[in-house]
């Protein structure tokens, strides 16, 4: 086991306007499970890669339990990586893939028999040791390859997106295994994602990433309770947070034509005077349907049912009880057995203390 750490980790690829990754600082506890996440673009493969040995660094360091491996060979950094495609080979069977690095590193044959019998054992793999590639399905390949990274007894494990090619079903039951596995051996994560969803349920923390910047590293009840800005509020959470750019009255918030009536207490938090701009966030299960003349009128444009619960897409109208010109859409979750039909004005509110305010220029959150 190890622990990692990102110093000032700075990668600027030929001819780009900007760093892939800029600055970058963030440790990885010993025999941690942390999740990079961000958008694609966002810098997230590339400091994966960095590690790895496999991408330049143009300034800082990366260390390993305190040693400076910026310049040491990628074989030398005792890293086992599991890609997105798996990378098996095609002509070998699951056990000589997974054995296949500790045939290189020369290890004795029934040591590295041993090792791939632990693993299997380990993945359920036991009955298909002699199979080839092409007889197994996506997560039964998935499962080698993340043999081939137990079998080697790194001290660091790196995943880039292993999930992606999965269907919706196994992707499911394959991030618990994978989250289960890493908790038994102990060794040290770091994992790779798009999808927030996945690095929510997953991850001892996630470190959201934007434009090759680190936003926000801190375990996932964290991220969604106390966004330190409006890109990590709106980026974590499905769907996603509603974020309002609005201005601040006497009576609350006015988004467009609408008025947001907020608490004196409530409003004093927003920061500014009558007439500042603020930016609003509300969580799609922190909204509930109200009767007139309650909280805020909105026009339903779809409704998605999903058995135990529905989504209520709406708009802000410009006019009560007018669909044309919607200043905003809004999401709202409530009770699939309360929820409105298409075109239906309905009343929403904001649950108490379930608003957040954000800086309008600068996205940071006003606190």
């Amino acid at each position: 086991m190890a622990t990692v750490t990102f110093k000032d980790t700075t990668r600027i690829f030929p001819k780009a306007k900007r760093p892939a990754v800029d600055r970058l600082n963030l440790e990885v506890r010993d025999g941690e499970f942390l999740v990079l996440v961000g958008p694609s673009g966002c810098g997230k493969t590339t400091s994966l890669r960095m590690l790895a040995g496999l991408e330049d660094i143009d300034d800082g360091t990366i260390s390993i339990d305190d040693k400076d491996i910026t310049n040491v060979a990628p074989r030398s950094r005792d890293i086992a990586m599991v890609f997105q495609n798996y990378a098996l080979y095609p002509h070998m069977t699951v056990a000589e893939n997974m054995g296949f690095a500790l045939m290189i590193q020369k290890v004795r044959k029934s040591e590295i028999a041993e090792r791939v019998r632990e693993a299997a054992e380990i993945l359920d793999l036991k009955e298909l040791l002699d199979r080839k590639p092409s007889q197994l399905s996506g997560g039964q390949r998935q499962r080698v390859a993340m043999g081939r990274a137990i079998v080697r007894q790194p001290r660091v494990f790196l995943m880039d997106e292993p999930l992606s090619n999965l269907d919706a079903k196994l992707r499911v039951s394959t991030r618990g295994q994978i989250a289960a596995l890493q908790r038994r051996l102990g060794v040290t994560t770091l994992y790779v994602t798009h999808d927030q969803v996945e690095a929510m349920t997953m991850g001892d923390r996630v470190a959201v990433m934007q434009d090759g910047v680190l936003q926000q590293c801190d375990t996932p009840q964290a991220l969604y309770g106390q966004p330190v800005n409006a890109f990590v509020a709106g980026f974590i959470g499905s769907p996603a947070m509603n974020i309002i750019n609005g201005t601040i009255t006497d009576d609350g918030v006015t988004l467009g034509s609408t008025v947001i009536p907020l608490s004196p207490e409530t409003r004093a938090r927003a920061g500014g005077g009558t007439g500042h701009v603020v930016t609003v966030g509300f969580r799609p299960e922190s909204l509930e349907i109200v009767g007139d003349g309650q909280g805020f009128p909105a026009v339903v444009s779809v409704v998605e049912q999903l058995g135990a619960e529905a989504y209520v897409y709406a708009s802000l109208p410009d006019d009560v009880g007018s669909s044309v010109t919607a200043v905003s859409n809004i999401i709202a979750r409530v009770e699939p057995g309360s929820a409105p039909e298409n075109g239906d004005l309905i009343h929403l509110r904001i649950k108490d203390g379930a608003i957040f305010f954000f800086d309008a220029e600068s996205g940071a959150r006003i606190t």
